[in-house]
């Protein structure tokens, strides 16, 4: 349905693709990877025409529909969320905007004379209404805002009133109410909760046209996808299987490639010796130019590229008291939504609790409770001795001082430190090279979420509170924060939506549902046992 024929492509003076091919065929579940800035987004606009590529083709077959959700959602107001998602259905909505028109010609007194090419016209996209699914359009789009997370009320409410990341989830849920032939999705996950993540996978496994995504949910990628394209050095290499397979193949493919370089260095290094040995003889002139032209004619074999992953030994932190953080008879509402309601919890020192509850359950506010960013309405919430918190929350990213770089607010947290130490530092969250020069006011929001646990982990407290720390991640900087958190000998809260965040790091779950709150021990993969379900209301 897609191809990409000997394209090439450069931004500036960073090439991104050099010949590089690749083709979608129908049913298709592609994951894209590679890191950050290799082209995984400029593939999805060369697709739909957004940029050309500098060399080569990309061709799409005749009649086939696209549908691109990227982290742009545009400007959304005035409509329903249920009129806004509704309004980016593609033809059926097209054409079910031209059948209210002409119902309301045929009503209208001063269209008489027309009134029979009207009714003509009315038949033919009223039939073409029905054939593209029209009447269950309503329905279709209620079930997907509901899967999405959306409460009724808030679906029949302005989409001006939204924040950013519920703007996100309407654009996800047009381009899904669209159903064309090939989805192309830019990291539809960042803005989910794990219920809607898991509706989401569902969707997209029982999906009957193409899908090509990014996503930096490895658990997502391992379930859905059978193909994965790697952006490598300028090339698409395609790897039939899921992510765990890939990664497999890509370590067989680096060690085949590695013995084969070595073998060439070992005879190109035996080969140069002879030549400089012999040179100079001139019974051995006709071998030792036999021998330079064999090398001029070699093709030489690459060492394997590899991603520099920097390792940094995080200090240990302090030791706490037994007792961490402990909740007596907490209440806390909101307006006339109560949250908690004579609350008892104690975590004790070494617990990695994550916390479990759908949207609205009060899974941030028990953090912030806990880190004393909101005040209990009845109760006591106590943190125990010698306890030093650590707590990152979504609006610990708003603090970072927009004019500085990103070594310098490193080195403002931390005078005494010396600059090759933070830029180690640095380099095992993603900044490298000119990197760390970057004003914090120009980085993305995972580069920030980056920078911000950087400051934290350099100097470690002895109890982490995160609320969602791998929004934004990329899958090599969540696996390194996921290797530096297993190392680390404290206490943990956290609420995440990455499943194999909770399966590597807890050892107690607490769930939070209507019915009451549940306490699991073990960890999340012992509380999937227990429950029979991945997360809350999901069976």
């Amino acid at each position: 349905m897609i191809r990409l024929d000997n394209v090439s492509k450069q931004h500036g003076k960073q090439i991104l693709f050099i010949d590089a091919q690749m083709g979608v065929f129908k049913g298709d579940k592609i994951g894209l990877v590679g890191p950050n800035g290799a082209g995984k987004s400029t593939i999805f606009r060369l697709i739909v025409k957004e940029e050309l590529p500098d060399a080569g083709q990309v061709s799409i077959d005749r009649g086939v529909t696209i549908g691109y959700f990227s982290q742009d959602t545009g400007d959304m107001r005035g409509r329903s969320v249920l009129a806004e998602t509704m309004a980016g259905a593609g033809e059926v909505s097209d054409v079910g905007h031209e059948l209210h028109e002409l119902e309301a010609k045929m009503a209208d007194p001063e269209q008489a004379d027309a009134l029979d090419q009207i009714v003509e016209r009315f038949g033919e996209v009223q039939a073409r209404f029905d054939e593209l699914g029209g009447y269950a359009l309503e329905s279709g789009a209620q079930e997907i805002l509901a899967g999405l997370g959306f409460a009724p009320e808030v679906v029949a409410d302005d989409v001006g009133k939204l924040s950013g990341g519920w703007k996100m989830r309407v654009a996800l849920a047009r381009i899904l109410l669209m159903k064309p032939d090939v989805l192309l999705l830019d990291e539809p996950t960042n803005h989910l909760d794990i219920e809607s993540i898991l509706w989401l996978e569902v969707f997209l496994r029982d999906y009957s046209g193409a899908v090509v995504m990014t996503s930096h949910d490895r658990e997502l990628m391992n379930r859905l996808v059978s193909k994965i394209v790697e952006i490598d050095g300028g090339e698409l290499v395609t790897y039939s299987g899921n992510y765990d397979f890939y990664e497999k193949q890509q370590l067989i493919a680096q060690a085949q490639q590695l013995a084969q370089f070595e073998r060439q260095e070992a005879m190109l290094a035996k080969e140069r010796a002879f030549i400089e040995r012999f040179k100079a003889r001139a019974s051995h002139a006709a071998q030792v130019q036999s021998r330079v032209k064999k090398l001029e004619k070699i093709d030489i074999v690459e060492p394997p590229r590899r991603r520099k992953i920097v390792e940094f030994d995080f200090r240990d932190p302090p030791r706490s008291g037994e007792d961490v953080a402990k909740l007596e008879h907490v209440s806390k509402a909101y307006g006339k939504k109560v949250i908690y309601d004579d609350f008892d919890w104690l975590v004790r020192r070494g617990e990695r609790w994550c916390v479990m509850g759908k949207n609205g359950a009060g899974k941030s506010t028990l953090l912030k409770l806990i880190a004393q960013a909101t005040q209990a309405d009845a109760g006591k919430v106590t943190v125990g001795a010698s306890v030093k918190m650590g707590y990152f929350a979504q609006h610990a990213m708003d603090v970072l001082s927009p004019e500085l770089s990103v070594l310098e607010t490193l080195q403002t947290a931390y005078p005494l430190a010396t600059q090759g130490t933070l830029r180690t530092l640095l380099g095992a969250f993603g900044f490298s090279g000119d990197d760390v020069e970057k004003k914090c006011k120009i980085l993305s929001g995972g580069e920030k979420a980056r920078v911000v646990l950087a400051i934290m982990l350099y100097d470690p407290p002895n109890f982490l509170v995160l609320d969602e720390p791998t929004n934004h991640l990329d899958l090599w900087t969540k696996e390194m924060l996921m290797k530096a958190l297993e190392r680390f000998d404290g206490t943990m809260l956290f609420v995440s939506h990455d499943r194999q965040f909770l399966r590597a790091l807890t050892n107690r779950v607490l769930e939070i549902t209507p019915e009451g709150r549940h306490m699991f021990g073990g960890g999340y993969a012992e509380y999937v046992s227990q429950t029979g379900h991945e997360a809350p209301g999901v069976s």
